[in-house]
């Protein structure tokens, strides 16, 4: 698996054990993030994926220019991969990985920071069929100041949210909301 685009385009990333996570794939990466730059700078931006799996996301976001990524994982041997991922980028950017549960993760960060911390950008992609996107959506909404995006293969209730742009690649939806 390589990042698709930005200053560090073409760099290889380790993938966790397909059993464990669902890395994203380059086209809809690519996607995903084009539409993204058509709504926002990345230059000054923060960017949080809530269900880390390869860290593929967050490290395409650091590529491509946003200032702050934090990324989170809640299987420690996953969260290992992803550190030997970032150890290259580490130096020179503004990058996180968090191993805990990312619906706690709003409490987990004011911990941390000692104050509230809020994404301009949030990437939720549990597993699929796991029921727990909404309480992701929610967990999500507390702590963005900008876009959510949902990766997801089943109808999702956005109700409470403006729904800015759904593609749709094979099974799977792609929805960038708002609060």
């Amino acid at each position: 698996m390589n990042i698709t685009a930005g200053k560090y385009k073409g760099q290889k990333i380790q993938a966790p054990d397909e059993n464990i996570t669902r890395p994203t794939l380059s086209k809809v990466r690519m996607s995903v993030f084009n539409t993204l730059q058509a709504m926002i700078d990345f230059e000054g931006a923060s960017f949080l994926d809530m269900y880390a799996g390869s860290g593929i996301m967050g490290l395409e976001a650091l590529s491509r220019g946003f200032s702050k990524v934090v990324m989170v994982e809640k299987d420690r041997k996953v969260y290992n991969v992803i550190k030997s991922n970032i150890k290259r980028y580490e130096k020179d950017s503004d990058i996180q990985l968090i191993l805990g549960d990312c619906l706690k993760i709003d409490e987990i960060l004011r911990r941390k920071a000692q104050s509230d911390v809020k994404f301009d950008i949030i990437y939720i992609d549990p597993p699929y069929y796991s029921e727990i996107y909404q309480k992701s959506l929610k967990t999500a909404s507390k702590i963005c100041n900008g876009i959510i995006i949902a990766e997801h293969v089943t109808e999702l209730d956005f109700d409470g949210y403006n729904v800015i742009k759904q593609k749709k690649y094979s099974d799977k939806f792609i929805t960038f909301i708002k609060k």
